[in-house]
């Protein structure tokens, strides 16, 4: 039982650990995103794409994002980080966004894995090394009591 109650804590000291960085890292954008006059006077539109993982560090993948938000008329501002990047378009693009390819999200903000699949995919990880490691000190402990 306590092994449960422990995880549970841990569960809820790493979801509170969680929230605490993604509002580190937005209050950090609010900082970073200073505006000119008029670019809130609805002449331009501004987002930021994230990844789960420092994706942007490979120039071709930056490079690949660059292009692909180039269809819907978004034009990079600044990489913030390796997993972050700001773009802007004019408010005027918006008129071509039906004429988009299937498939283009022009508000897209997540680049990659969505975070719940990203996060499914690193219990199943962790879950699948778990595993084998108890199976491999299962397998141990059983060879040590057979030489007894």
């Amino acid at each position: 039982m306590a092994y449960i109650a422990g995880t549970t804590a841990a569960n809820t000291a790493a979801a509170v650990a969680a929230a605490e960085a993604r509002r580190r890292l937005h209050e950090e954008e609010e900082d970073m995103t200073r505006y000119a006059p008029g670019d809130l006077d609805n002449e331009w539109e501004f987002k930021i794409v994230r990844a789960n993982t420092n994706a942007f560090r490979k120039p071709e993948v930056l490079r690949k994002l660059v292009e692909e938000e180039a269809r819907a008329g978004w034009i990079m501002l600044e990489k913030f980080d390796d997993s972050r990047v700001r773009f802007k378009r004019p408010a005027s693009a918006r008129s071509g966004d039906a004429a988009l390819p299937a498939g283009v999200d022009p508000y897209r903000t997540h680049y990659g894995l969505s975070p719940g699949r990203y996060a499914a995919l690193l219990l199943v990880v962790i879950f699948g090394v778990t595993l084998v490691l108890l199976g491999a000190i299962t397998a141990l402990v059983l060879a040590a009591i057979r030489l007894f």
